[in-house]
């Protein structure tokens, strides 16, 4: 079976460049979730982590 992927896959002209768009596209989110992180206010950060526990 994973012969038969890698052998279409391999058939199909341009497709070397969707990897390298997945990385790029994944490595972007997680800096700016880091980015994000190291940046949101305290208080907003305290007011959130409380909500579920306020219903």
């Amino acid at each position: 079976m994973l012969k038969f992927v890698k052998n279409h896959m391999e058939s199909i002209t341009g497709i070397e460049i969707y990897p390298m768009i997945s990385l790029v596209i994944f490595f972007t989110f997680f800096v700016a979730l880091f980015w994000w992180v190291f940046t949101a206010k305290k208080e907003y950060i305290k007011t959130v982590s409380q909500l579920p526990l306020d219903h």
